[in-house]
């Protein structure tokens, strides 16, 4: 399935892009986030322990809950200031 992943903040300074879309067998958060993790790297997957994922606009709390067909994952690590 194709997912499109957009990076903000931290998460797109470790990815080196805002964005990336990729064919993947990922079914689940974690599968992709692991996938990702082995694309991009140790930086990559330490903003990872930190951020909050939307799925398709919607709060994703389960890492291990599946993935809809084609999903935008937006990754958000926390921000600074207010």
């Amino acid at each position: 399935m194709k997912i499109t992943v957009r990076y903000f903040a931290a998460a797109r300074a470790a990815a080196g892009t805002p964005e990336e879309t990729l064919d993947s067998s990922a079914a689940t958060l974690d599968a992709l986030l692991a996938e990702l993790a082995d694309r991009h790297g140790e930086r990559l997957t330490s903003v990872f322990a930190r951020a909050s994922y939307l799925v398709d606009g919607t709060a994703w709390r389960d890492p291990a809950t599946e993935l809809p067909t084609n999903p935008t994952v937006d990754v958000l690590p926390p921000f600074a200031g207010g």
